[in-house]
């Protein structure tokens, strides 16, 4: 099992770290910096910043929003990524919310399955450098009865193939990234769940194409707090469970409120979600079960970081992207440091 490490979203209140922690990061061997975008930073303007300050570590998107982007502008990104980076350039997409694609973006959130398989054959293509033509329900290339003729890509990706990671939640989206995808990103995954809620669908989707999971990157993301207390740190990660689980989306969609309830959490995520939604921000995060957030997050001093570790590489994990909790950069560091040891300690390095 491999080690990343996620910033997050830019504008976070740790920007000024962030380039530091990357940098940490690659000198310690991690193998992947991710970073993220909603409606505040775009990944690839952090991306290339991150990579132009690196050597080793590869920059990944976790995720570029489907909606953002017409899918010859994501290959477009993907492929000067790749070459920016001298090769290290790994594509994370995803279709993001209906509040984000509808409000933000003004596109509709319909059929998000077929938008996103869609999507990634175009970007597969453009990719390739095959003149690109697509015929499909939302994208039609070139445009006809216009002046548009097929025309490729002039710009040479460093490598043949960029990996692709769809970030994944629901059985049939995990299905199908299963089928279509090098890798998947995961949220709020829990070795004990791991099976049923994630790795089940998406070994059904390799199949599919006549895979298995071998050389497919399972990829959750996991946040890390440092130290002996353990409920004290589990509270640290409250107010984030609750956000996710109460408020990331509406009462009817809520894709994370539906994850947790998976993992059998399903009357605790109503009264998350309810008390977050009625703007009781402390309520929501005080129902949020200890169990849950030990589950999903690595806490602890090194040694049951190690054992934690172990259970999710036992799960099917193959790479853990890390995000260390910290107020300074100090804190955040000692994280990373505790996560290779404890990688090294789990037998998994």
């Amino acid at each position: 099992m491999r080690l990343g490490i996620n910033l997050g979203y830019w504008g976070a209140g740790m920007d000024a770290d962030n380039l530091a922690v990357a940098q940490e990061a690659d000198r310690l061997g991690y193998a992947v910096c991710w970073a993220a975008e909603a409606y505040g930073s775009d990944v690839p303007s952090v991306l290339a910043w991150v990579a132009a300050r690196t050597e080793r570590i590869d920059v990944g998107s976790a995720i570029l929003q489907i909606p953002a982007r017409a899918p010859a502008m994501t290959a477009m990104t993907a492929a000067t990524l790749d070459l920016l980076s001298g090769g290290r350039f790994r594509l994370g997409l995803g279709v993001s919310g209906p509040q984000v694609s509808e409000g933000w973006y003004g596109v509709a959130f319909d059929r998000p399955l077929a938008r996103t398989r869609e999507y990634v054959e175009i970007v597969r293509k453009a990719l390739s450098r095959e003149r690109l033509t697509h015929e499909g329900e939302h994208w039609t290339l070139p445009l006809p009865g216009g002046p548009g003729k097929p025309i490729k890509l002039t710009v040479h990706p460093v490598r043949p193939h960029i990996p692709l990671y769809i970030a994944a939640i629901g059985p049939k989206n995990l299905t199908q990234t299963g089928e279509i995808a090098d890798g998947a990103l995961l949220p709020f995954c829990s070795p004990a769940h791991a099976e049923e809620t994630a790795l089940a669908p998406l070994r059904a989707g390799r199949a599919k194409v006549g895979k298995g999971l071998e050389g497919f990157d399972v990829v959750p993301t996991v946040p890390l707090a440092l130290g002996d207390d353990i409920p004290a740190l589990a509270d640290h990660f409250r107010p984030y469970t609750a956000l996710y689980v109460g408020g990331m989306g509406s009462r009817e969609q809520n894709f994370y409120n539906r994850l947790a309830q998976r993992m059998g959490y399903a009357k605790e995520a109503a009264e998350i979600q309810e008390r977050y939604l009625a703007r009781d921000r402390d309520g929501a995060a005080a129902a949020v079960p200890h169990q849950l957030i030990d589950d999903t997050t690595l806490i602890g001093p090194v040694a049951r970081i190690a054992d934690r570790m172990r259970a999710f590489a036992d799960a099917g994990v193959t790479t853990l992207s890390l995000m260390p909790a910290g107020f300074t950069l100090e804190e955040r560091v000692a994280g990373l440091r505790a996560g290779a040891e404890a990688l090294e300690r789990a037998g998994l390095a």
